[in-house]
């Protein structure tokens, strides 16, 4: 067995003591994004998983798509991600 060659850490603990690593990432085919996928994404990025440029072009997001999410989970949490709830949580 082979571990593949990958820039960064492998993992990473987060305050809440749960560890994130490189294969709870979603996949870079994904085309559905739920707010749990969004939130492993954002996580993975706050913390140091991966740079930002490298979720970017994985995910093949926008600057303003990336960002939008960042700044729902800083203001509201996780379940402002969800498209259902963004009447509740879009700014007026």
């Amino acid at each position: 067995m082979y571990i593949r060659k990958i820039d960064g850490p492998r993992a990473v603990t987060l305050p809440d003591g749960t560890i994130l690593s490189q294969a709870d990432l979603p996949s870079p085919a994904t085309r559905r994004w739920v707010a749990s996928r969004k939130a492993v994404v954002v996580r993975a990025v706050e913390y140091g998983l991966m740079a930002r440029d490298e979720a970017l072009q994985r995910y093949e997001l926008s600057d303003e798509e990336f960002d939008s999410w960042c700044s729902a989970v800083s203001a509201h949490g996780i379940d402002a991600l969800k498209v259902t709830a963004l009447q509740r949580y879009r700014q007026p």
